[in-house]
């Protein structure tokens, strides 16, 4: 975890996004407590993070997202350096899916 941002006010925020129950609740909050622009740039780093853990290369990451290089490196020394936050999410997100797949097989 970084230190640098552990703080009670972020602690807030996080206790906060985990009331979340469903898609249309976090549509709800987020637009309430982000610009569009921030939303944006939010979702577009977690896809550019998601295409680099499958091993696309940049130029198809940034014609597919417009993000630009220099956003696409920050985002790829997270994925090798950083908190394994965005494999965590993956992992799940991989899981999940595939349980619905399973369920839909029933």
């Amino acid at each position: 975890m970084n230190s640098k941002i552990k703080e009670p006010s972020v602690d807030f925020l996080f206790d906060a996004i985990l009331q979340l129950k469903n898609r249309e609740e976090c549509y709800a909050f987020f637009e309430d407590l982000c610009t569009v622009p921030e939303i944006k740039a939010m979702s577009q780093r977690l896809l550019v993070a998601h295409m680099l853990s499958n091993k696309k290369v940049y130029s198809d990451i940034v014609s597919e997202t417009g993000a630009s290089t220099a956003t696409i490196s920050r985002v790829n020394r997270s994925l090798h350096y950083g908190c394994d936050g965005y494999q965590l999410v993956f992992d799940r997100l991989a899981k999940k899916e595939e349980e619905e797949k399973k369920g839909e097989e029933k």
